[in-house]
């Protein structure tokens, strides 16, 4: 490993805090650091600990093991060089070393969501219980040579807002309160106290040595456009001697150090990873602790399997082990939401609602699937699903047209894999609320045209479809008038409604039964209608879907991949021979090895690259990016209208990406829509892990 291996790792804590890096230990990103912790979860994610830098001293040598960029194009010290093996399996475990020596490191961040006291795990049944939270991060070094040896570790700290860098200034001091074992610190920026957190250790001797270490650069944020240099302070280092076989284990944890915290001793670290691989498998059944090596052999993935049937294999563990990444504690609402991508997104409804089958029904996580489903339900207003969440107070955001049609086809979903009739009844006046919101009207001009029975919207300077990217007021795929997908969400939503109006008719769980068997055939009627209408959308010219009906009427012919999205809803509306031609063009345009593009790349709009400022990658997101999560509608699609023929997606590129590329054991959020199709955005998505998820089978 004498290269330079920037790929990277992702460890998180249901919290929304998490610890990244890179395989060679360089940081190139603002969000690389060990210890950003969510001090409002899921959000106010906040870089405490950036690392510790590692020096080896041995006989007659000292041999640094760190590796940093610096402004002046340096790289110092150069410790990938003595990089030998790197694992992530079960915690990212580095090994340095030489003839005569050798270093690993491990590092664990335990789930944050824990008993009062307790280091151990939590059901998810109980996930909206008022919950004790705990941000910590475990780091051990294991040292084995001929000789005793000096471990030096330099702490770099920080208290910064995680999507900004950190700069030496008269305004920003740290302080720092020496212990047994352990050193307590704290920023404080120009008279404001920051986040206390503290660092405690085995073995060792600590010794304050304030430095600032200015001009480290960040390379992956200049490539976007962004400030790319960052100061680091270091308040001390600790030095610990080491024989052949010892070990040190240190914690960090947010606030201050209590009484109530469990000794930290040799075994913690080796108790923490137990702990955490017992909830895994308390989640998901059958779960095989230990380093794993990956297999093709005997994977097979159902709908909505039985426990017996879940498939056990090395990589699924994997796919489960990063789609429970992305489920966190939100505070605000004192329940369960969905990360949608690592480092810089938080949690968003769409996003949610289209990860939930694959993050919750496929592995049978139940109450959680219909917690989610109850949240977004409680805040649904005006016929609306908020797309955000306050952090605190304040109203959520509903600048989205789908996510409460996403919720009601999501909510079908859920209702197919457990039967749950009386969580319908339950959920039945949202559905209802939703329903009138959109006939009657609602906020951005969005209602049902009476002449057709689509849904259209009309509103300037938004963007509430899910392509949904904005610069200077200006949405870049404005999408005014009825969108495709929406009215194909439109269609289901009502032939969902017509279906649970018929079985809360027959079982009389609601009153007024007479009432619920009017309302089916209503919705019902709606739905034929909406069928009907559906065809204004075809193009006979091109065998593909219109993308919009704009609202006056012009059709835009572009070919995208929303017209695919319309093909893989639980109901569909449009003909077998149709959704053929549909796909045979979506097949030749759009696919690719890891998703559909969102544009043909024929079309004069089509940006193949996603890369430069702000605004260049703003244009470029769906105008030919290819996004991942989109693969999932098109093997509904192609299973749905070409069931005799196997989906023609080979899943090797896309499991290897998820495997060994990028972020080992995640899946990037987008790729360039030119080949070789770079990973590009965050590094770690929900609904791309999702929809894997969702429909990988061996």
């Amino acid at each position: 490993m004498a290269e330079l291996d920037t790929r990277e790792w992702l460890l998180t804590n249901g919290l929304g805090s998490f610890a990244s890096g890179t395989v060679c230990d360089v940081r190139t990103r603002t969000y690389h650091g060990w210890l950003f912790a969510a001090k409002n979860p899921p959000t106010d994610r906040t870089l405490l600990l950036s690392h510790l830098e590692a020096s080896l001293e041995l006989p007659g040598r000292v041999v640094p093991l760190g590796t940093n960029f610096w402004g002046n194009g340096q790289i110092d010290p150069s410790g990938y060089k003595l990089l030998r093996s790197f694992d992530i399996n079960p915690v990212p475990k580095w090994i340095w070393g030489q003839d005569n020596w050798q270093l690993t490191r491990l590092l664990v961040m335990p789930y944050g969501r824990l008993d009062e006291g307790s280091m151990g795990t939590q059901r998810e049944e109980t996930f909206c219980a008022i919950p004790y939270l705990s941000h910590r991060f475990f780091v051990q070094y294991r040292y084995e040579g001929r000789d005793t040896a000096i471990l030096r570790l330099r702490l770099f700290i920080a208290d910064r807002d995680f999507h900004a860098s950190q700069k030496a200034s008269s305004e920003l001091q740290f302080s720092q309160m020496l212990g047994y074992q352990q050193v307590c610190l704290q920023g404080i920026i120009s008279d404001r106290f920051g986040t206390p957190w503290h660092l405690r250790w085995t073995q060792g001797d600590y010794k304050p040595e304030a430095f600032w270490y200015w001009n480290y650069i960040l390379p992956e944020e200049k490539l976007r456009g962004l400030g790319d240099r960052e100061d680091l302070y270091s308040p001390g280092y600790l030095t610990v001697t080491l024989q052949p076989g010892d070990a040190v284990t240190l914690e960090a944890r947010t606030g201050f150090p209590n009484e109530r915290e469990s000794p930290l001793t040799s075994q913690t670290f080796a108790e923490v990873v137990a702990y955490e691989q017992d909830r895994l498998s308390q989640i998901f059944g059958g779960w095989e602790k230990g380093t794993m090596e990956a297999t093709k052999e005997g994977e097979k993935l159902i709908v909505c399997p039985s426990t017996q049937q879940i498939p056990q294999s090395p990589t699924w563990q994997k796919l489960l082990k990063a789609a429970d990444q992305f489920i966190v504690y939100r505070a605000s609402i004192g329940g369960p939401t969905v990360i949608a991508g690592y480092h810089w997104f938080n949690d968003r409804g769409r996003d949610t609602l289209i990860s939930l089958p694959g993050l919750t029904l496929v592995p049978q996580r139940f109450n959680l699937a219909k917690g989610l489903l109850q949240t977004f339900g409680r805040y649904c207003r005006h016929g609306l699903i908020p797309n955000t969440f306050p952090d605190i107070d304040g109203e959520p955001s509903y600048n989205s047209i789908d996510a409460a049609l996403w919720w009601i086809e999501t909510l079908g979903l859920y209702l197919e894999a457990t039967q749950d009739w009386q969580f319908l009844a339950e959920q039945y006046s949202v559905i209802q609320q939703i329903y009138k919101a959109f006939v009657g009207g609602t906020r951005y001009n969005i209602q049902v045209d009476s002449t057709d029975g689509l849904v259209g919207w009309d509103a300037p300077g938004v963007a509430l479809t899910w392509m949904d990217a904005v610069i200077d007021g200006q949405p870049v795929t404005p999408r005014r008038g009825k969108p495709v997908e929406v009215n194909a969400l439109w269609y289901s939503a009502l032939c969902w409604a017509s279906r649970w109006a018929e079985i809360l008719s027959e079982q009389g769980t609601v009153v007024d039964s007479p009432r619920l068997a009017k309302q089916a055939q209503r919705y019902a009627q709606q739905a034929q209608q909406v069928k009907t209408s559906l065809q204004k959308y075809w193009n006979p010219q091109l065998g593909y879907l219109y993308d919009v009906i704009e609202p006056d009427d012009y059709r835009n012919s572009q070919i995208r991949a929303n017209a695919v999205l319309a093909l893989s809803l639980a109901h569909c509306g449009f003909s077998y021979q149709q959704g053929r031609q549909i796909l045979e063009l979506a097949k030749s345009c759009l696919l690719t090895p890891y998703g559909l593009r969102t544009l043909d790349p024929s079309d004069k709009e089509y940006i193949g690259k996603y890369t430069g400022d702000h605004e260049q990658r703003d244009r470029a997101y769906h105008q030919g990016t290819v996004w991942t999560w989109l693969i999932g509608s098109f093997i509904r699609a192609w299973e749905r209208f070409y069931p005799e023929k196997p989906v023609p997606f080979d899943w090797e590129p896309l499991l290897t990406h998820f495997l060994s590329n990028a972020c080992i054991g995640s899946v990037s959020e987008i790729f360039d829509g030119n080949k070789p199709h770079l990973p590009k955005g965050v590094i770690a998505q929900a609904w791309s892990v999702a929809e894997i998820i969702r429909h990988y089978r061996e």
